[in-house]
């Protein structure tokens, strides 16, 4: 273990370097859960629809995810992605992770949609109002509502789950630290750096998704 006072120097001294690394590792996260919410959004609408097919295809998404770890998945896209037309190496690793946050994404919007009370649906379309209507504006607003605390934690699991960009070459925080842990040959010192950015991230934003939580809470009253 090294002493804390090489830790502390080795921190400040690599900071510029983690601080760029840390940019991209919050870029990456917030574009693949972005996306990765459209396509949970999408994905969740097929499985409570009335046909029974597109549930089927939601079910077999979901399971081919939930069935595969994480690091065949990025690999079996980022490379079948390249094979098909070239991408940036950002988006081939977003759309990867967005690929698999969408799933779990998926079974939050479906439990929170299937939550609310069904007389509220029954309600607006006997007022006329056709059921797509009715989903987009009384429906879905109130699932978002009560889908942000889960959608909060798959925020901070995303953030931890792209560390495994490093392995298609992404310099983000966990490949950095690995870089110049093997470039120094001190890779506990970048091992415990790396650790420590990753819990400040963590800490920010689990204190963003309770003050927003918060802020939802008063405005119901």
């Amino acid at each position: 273990m090294p002493s804390f006072s090489h830790f502390f120097e080795t921190l400040t001294g690599s900071t510029n370097v983690f601080i760029d690394a840390m940019l991209l590792t919050l870029e990456l996260t917030a574009v693949s859960i972005l996306v990765g919410i459209v396509i949970g959004l999408f994905f969740a609408l097929l499985k409570i629809s009335n046909v029974k097919v597109l549930g089927y295809i939601s079910d077999i998404y979901v399971y081919l995810v939930r069935g595969t770890p994480l690091i065949v998945q990025i690999f079996i896209l980022y490379f079948g992605i390249s094979g098909i037309f070239l991408l940036p190496d950002f988006w081939a690793a977003a759309l990867a992770l967005a690929f698999h946050n969408g799933a779990y994404i998926a079974e939050i919007f479906r439990g929170t949609i299937q939550s609310i009370d069904q007389g509220q649906m029954e309600a607006a379309r006997s007022l006329g109002m056709p059921k797509s209507l009715a989903l987009r504006r009384i429906i879905l607003p109130q699932a978002f509502r009560r889908a942000l605390p889960p959608l909060g934690n798959q925020f901070i699991i995303g953030l931890k789950d792209s560390s495994l960009a490093a392995f298609i070459s992404m310099n983000e925080l966990f490949n950095v630290a690995t870089t110049l842990g093997s470039n120094n040959f001190d890779e506990m010192t970048y091992l415990l750096i790396v650790a420590v950015y990753y819990l400040i991230l963590v800490a920010i934003l689990t204190l963003l998704v309770n003050l927003f939580e918060k802020k939802l809470a008063v405005s119901d009253r």
